[in-house]
């Protein structure tokens, strides 16, 4: 997923806010998920949702106004009701690793209760 940086993504110091990067986090997971064939909408729908359960940044350098960026979302590992991911963001130009994450999503049911991830999802995910 790739992503401009406007004025209002950055700080008083002119780069990115650190927060930030973890709503270009979850944009790049929904969009590997569609990519998957998983619409997070219709999910929720039926009654399943995913919730952050941990989140590890490693901030490496910042992305400044102007800057465009790279997103990248690749799957660890799947459990009974957790799923894995690797993220990084890169600075396009450069190619500099800004970021890198380990985002653990959790399987919820309608009463927010962990939840086995549906088979049907799980078989998506696996696929590569």
């Amino acid at each position: 997923m790739e992503k401009t940086i406007y004025y209002h993504d950055t700080d008083a110091g002119g780069v990115v806010y650190y927060a930030n990067y973890l709503k270009y986090l979850e944009e790049a997971r929904t969009l590997f998920m569609n990519e998957k064939g998983i619409s997070v909408k219709e999910l929720h729908q039926e009654g399943f949702m995913y919730a952050v359960r941990k989140c590890s940044i490693t901030y490496r350098q910042p992305a400044r106004y102007g800057d465009v960026i790279e997103c990248r979302t690749g799957l660890i590992k799947l459990t009974a009701a957790q799923i894995f991911f690797d993220q990084k963001i890169f600075d396009k130009k450069s190619g500099d690793l800004l970021i890198e994450a380990e985002v653990v999503l959790v399987s919820l049911d309608k009463d927010f209760k962990a939840s086995p991830i549906p088979d049907p999802i799980r078989d998506r995910l696996s696929k590569t």
